[in-house]
């Protein structure tokens, strides 16, 4: 589960709201399945940057529900508001925020809802038309589009959810606070849920640096060329002082998971499963256990060895003399839970996994196969949010005969499973390589603004200019420019408004930054330098494990 940093830190505003939407809708859902198949075995990876997301939104609805104090998500906060903007413009961004779901699966199954996002785009054909628009419609589409990112766990559960669907029009301010009342429970309660079976034993919660950066870019810009030999590059040659930021990465990373869950994680997942030897020795100082990566990691680092008794990737690994073994995801049977599972029936496609997972018993009975992928992007592809496939998938591996669910500290007990590695190929769990954050001009172009504000950053802690108080916040400031996010959308290969909101966001941090340190931001930061206009599979969130 990761999200990056949705919030101007400068003001506290939440600039865009996924963070929450995916904790009511599938953070909620992933441990509820857990939780009704007490027999399942799971890995459940948190970024201590959206833990800290859940935290403050917990606290301000639950504020706002105690004493009316404000939401700082504008979004959020117009689902109980008794205005309605009086700008047509700004009314029409509103409704038009509330189609952002996927078609198919959230709007076009409820008619209420698919009637008014069709008045939506009407709308935003007849601008004029907007006057005669009145609150209640405004009311309506926003309760709707909370709905349509309910779980079904919660659909099928709560009496409440169900009376309001049922309800289909005219939501009073009595239903809308009811619905913020139980966004606020979701909110307060998800991650109590899952400390809850990590101390049953039943699950393994493992962690991710801070804010989620590509960690061997930052220590060597030049590994890119491990797996992409040709790549262009920044015309920065490497990241000042990128072993220090890796570290510090870790350090808060590892703090904050501790103040949530109380204790120190066995394992960490690399954010993008980006992994190179200097980053493995890194982790191994830190004394985790484990880490993972990508399939496509291991055949390029396999390819380097002339070995034709090759063990195959399903097993741990250990490179050399460094401690922290790393498992390697089956990219074929991740992606298709990825990207093809959504257009079957749930029992159909269940019954495909395990038919792959049997043959690979078959040749290997001893192999521990690594499904990794995201929490939350997937399911909004599927029926019900994925709710039959997820529930009918643990129920037929728990009482399967052959195949036993697992977690990765668990895997690493009989010693003798653990196969070693000669040579690691820096790389990701996409495509094996850094192609989705660096090669191209735009993220270079990313890498270079981000090269520039790290350079002041070093010239102001130098100079001794700042207060204690002040280099801790431009810390957190730097550490959330270095997430991978905002260079995972670079380029004209995806969608339009996404590409427009992250890289815009990219840009106000970097000038938060150059604030923060006392220095005017460059000018090139008011000007945008990346646009997209692609439509890639998944809407660009997921990318598959290797290009086809």
């Amino acid at each position: 589960m990761h999200q990056p940093e949705y919030r101007d830190l400068a003001t506290g505003e939440f600039i865009l709201p996924w963070s929450y939407l995916h904790v009511i809708k599938d953070y909620v859902d992933m441990v509820s399945h857990l939780e009704a198949m007490p027999e399942a075995r799971v890995v459940v990876n948190f970024a201590p940057i959206l833990l800290e997301q859940i935290e403050e939104y917990a606290r301000q609805v639950n504020g706002y529900l105690r004493n009316g104090s404000q939401i700082q998500d504008s979004f959020l906060a117009a689902l109980v508001s008794q205005n309605v903007p009086e700008n047509q413009e700004e009314r029409l961004k509103l409704v038009k925020d509330c189609l952002r779901a996927n078609r198919e699966r959230q709007i076009n199954r409820y008619p209420h809802f698919k009637k008014l996002a069709e008045m939506t785009e009407w709308l935003d054909h007849h601008f004029d038309a907007l006057s005669y628009v009145n609150s209640q419609f405004i009311h309506d589409i926003l309760v709707w589009y909370h709905l349509a990112w309910m779980g079904e766990s919660i659909k099928l559960n709560d009496s409440r959810i169900m009376h309001l669907i049922e309800k289909g029009s005219n939501y009073n301010q009595h239903d809308r606070t009811e619905l913020m009342q139980i966004i606020g429970d979701l909110l307060s309660t998800v991650l109590q849920r899952y400390k809850v079976l990590a101390r049953r034993g039943q699950i393994e919660l493992s962690v991710t640096p801070y804010a989620h950066p590509i960690m061997p870019l930052l220590l060597d810009l030049q590994s890119t060329h491990e797996a992409m030999p040709n790549a262009t590059m920044p015309d920065m040659e490497s990241y000042s002082g990128g072993k220090e930021r890796v570290e510090w990465q870790i350090e808060k990373g590892l703090q904050i998971f501790k103040r949530f869950f109380g204790y120190k994680p066995k394992g960490c997942w690399p954010s993008e499963g980006a992994i190179s030897e200097q980053t493995l020795k890194i982790l191994a100082n830190y004394g985790f256990d484990w880490t993972a990566s990508g399939g496509s990691v291991l055949h390029n680092s396999f390819n380097l060895v002339e070995n034709d008794n090759s063990p195959g990737m399903h097993y741990p690994f250990r490179l050399n003399k460094i401690k922290t073994a790393i498992f390697f995801r089956d990219d074929g049977l991740s992606d298709l839970i990825g990207f093809e599972y959504s257009k079957w029936h749930a029992d159909d496609a269940v019954s495909d996994l395990i038919h792959h997972l049997e043959n690979i018993a078959a040749h290997r009975p001893d192999a521990v196969v690594s499904i990794i992928m995201d929490g939350e992007n997937a399911w909004e592809y599927f029926p019900e949010n994925g709710y039959y496939f997820l529930s009918t998938l643990y129920n037929r591996l728990t009482n399967h005969p052959v195949i036993e669910l697992s977690t990765f500290s668990d895997c690493l007990k009989p010693k003798d499973k653990i196969k070693p590695l000669y040579k690691l190929v820096a790389g990701s769990w996409v495509y094996g390589t850094f192609s989705t954050w660096i090669g191209s001009s735009d993220k270079n172009r990313g890498w270079d603004m981000l090269g520039d504000a790290k350079k002041t950053y070093d010239s102001a802690l130098a100079a001794n200019q700042l207060t204690e108080k002040q280099v801790q916040e431009a810390d957190i400031q730097l550490a959330i420019c270095e997430g991978s996010d905002w260079f995972w959308w670079f380029g004209d290969y995806n969608p339009g408004e996404a590409v427009s909101n992250f890289e815009r966001q990219f840009r106000l941090n970097l000038a938060n930054l150059y604030k923060l340190l006392g220095q005017e931001p460059p000018a090139y930061l008011a000007l945008s330098f990346t646009q997209g206009s692609g439509e890639p599979a998944m809407g660009g969130a997921m990318r598959p494990g290797f290009e086809h």
